[in-house]
């Protein structure tokens, strides 16, 4: 085409404007779109653009153009993988559950996992449920309540400890719970693996107004800062200090 002089001009005044992913799909239009855009000057402006400290050491690259540079700093990560079978499994574990009011024991209960797994929420949020039978009551308002839960593995022998002597320190009132945590501790092999904490969520209803005592019904264990599947929570207690 005769006009074309113009119409070049007009492309290669925008092209500079647009950000990479924008200028990559401008090289899919046609194959003028492509010379024009492929033009190295305009990739080198966005290398220097998005890594300008390390485009002041090194002006220009070595073997590659700063096309081929920024497809490979900014090529996406690639999603990750699903995890492999957890060497660890319900029926391998145990839960020792504690909570005091003040200091006296007011509730104490080994289950097993086949319990609370078969009990689990299949939420967004993976939780293990601990049975409650019977309900007990504690006082609201100014009761210290704490609690401490251990995990035993039957296939090692072992146990680690998942919250220790922890204070329910908030409650929700109009989701009718109450919420501790304490961070878990990691084996020394896992030492990239930390700040990752286990809740722990009473259950409860009001029984009276004047009274200010509930009733509890049901005890939740989550890990949702890093776990959100049951494949993911076991693979997370594997990991523990065990003892």
């Amino acid at each position: 085409m005769s006009n074309n002089g113009p119409y070049l001009e007009v492309l290669k005044a925008v092209f500079p404007l647009l950000e990479g992913k924008d200028l990559a799909s401008c090289m899919l239009v046609s194959r003028q779109w492509r010379e024009v855009a492929s033009d190295d000057y305009l990739w080198k402006c966005l290398c220097s653009k998005a890594f300008p400290s390390f485009f002041k050491r090194r002006p220009s690259p070595s073997n590659q153009t700063f096309h081929n540079l920024y497809k490979t700093f900014s090529r996406r990560q690639p999603r990750p993988q699903p995890l492999p079978p957890p060497n660890l499994s319900f029926d391998d574990l145990e839960l020792y559950v504690d909570l005091w009011s003040e200091d006296a024991l007011i509730f104490s209960e080994a289950v097993s996992g086949s319990v609370f797994r078969s009990r689990s929420s299949q939420s967004d949020d993976y939780k293990l449920v601990v049975p409650v039978d019977p309900r007990f009551s504690i006082p609201s308002g100014r009761a210290n309540v704490s609690v401490s839960v251990l995990a035993g593995r039957r296939d090692l022998d072992k146990v680690a400890c998942v919250v220790n002597r922890s204070v329910f320190d908030y409650v929700d009132g109009t989701a009718f719970r109450a919420l501790a945590y304490d961070y878990l501790c990691f084996s020394p092999v896992h030492p990239f693996v930390n700040g990752v904490r286990a809740w722990v969520s009473l259950l409860f209803v009001e029984c009276g107004k004047e009274e200010r005592i509930v009733d509890v019904f049901g005890i939740e264990i989550d890990f949702c800062d890093a776990a959100s599947s049951e494949t993911e929570v076991l693979w997370l207690l594997d990991m523990l200090d065990w003892k």
